[in-house]
């Protein structure tokens, strides 16, 4: 029966008419989700609308009707929210991997991350760190959690730049507008920006980053290819070069 119904997605994958569809990824999969897209529309044929963003908005924009089909979020409380709520296609949510934050300075940056750790954002020449705005972005929640551990969140709160998403927040230091950042670490492994220096803050530190994946219920058989494939073992190879631990 399982390879009876696993023969079926593949050849559901192969379709007669190409389809397009909308795909909303939580921003830290910015480098992870066009590499798998790539992969999937050459194998497939079906044409993918991807929207980057923070998962709380689009958690709040299907709620509303917004027209995505899939639902990549970091935040596993999202889909499976809206699958309670009858927004999203029953049993369709699955984990797509565990994400991590990452202190992260650019290469010219004096800072020993590996000496001082969290503790570097005490340092005099740190005026602004960038994350991402905790409202709706589970990388900024995780990041305040990690500086609470720390014990020193009460000291920089005011030095906090917030991105509305975490690709926003890199962005902030890559150009000089932070001179530090606790972002997503699929970004800090990103080619953009592996030139720079990188400290991964320990897990235990803050709230566990479950990211997950939901089949919205407008969804046709193009996204229901891919809403399969992202579970597949080519994308799961890119999930982890990106350091997204299985879930």
């Amino acid at each position: 029966m399982k390879a009876l119904l696993s023969l079926l997605c593949l050849l559901a994958a192969f379709p007669l008419h190409a389809e397009e569809f909308g795909v909303a990824a939580a921003s830290d999969l910015n480098f992870a989700i066009k590499e798998i897209i790539q992969e999937f529309e050459h194998n497939t044929g079906h044409k993918v609308r991807l929207t980057l963003g923070s998962s709380g908005n689009f958690y709040a924009q299907i709620k509303n009707g917004a027209p995505f089909d899939v639902f990549l979020s970091a935040d596993l409380n999202y889909p499976q929210q809206l699958e309670r709520s009858g927004q999203a296609v029953a049993g369709s949510t699955f984990v797509y991997g565990i994400g991590r934050i990452a202190l992260w300075v650019p290469p010219r940056s004096k800072i020993d991350l590996e000496k001082v750790r969290m503790q570097v954002l005490l340092d005099p020449s740190v005026k602004k760190i960038a994350i991402a705005n905790p409202e709706h972005a589970p990388y900024g929640r995780a990041a305040i959690a990690a500086m609470e551990e720390a014990g020193v969140y009460s000291r920089v709160k005011e030095k906090l730049v917030l991105g509305e998403n975490i690709s926003q927040a890199a962005q902030f230091v890559q150009s000089g507008a932070a001179e530090i950042g606790v972002i997503a670490l699929s970004i800090v492994l990103s080619e953009p920006m592996r030139s720079g220096k990188h400290w991964i803050v320990p897990t235990d530190t803050y709230p566990k980053l479950e990211q997950g994946a939901v089949l919205v219920k407008r969804a046709g058989p193009g996204a229901r290819a891919f809403h399969e494939w992202l579970r597949g073992p080519q994308a799961r190879k890119v999930f982890e070069k990106y350091g997204f631990n299985p879930g």
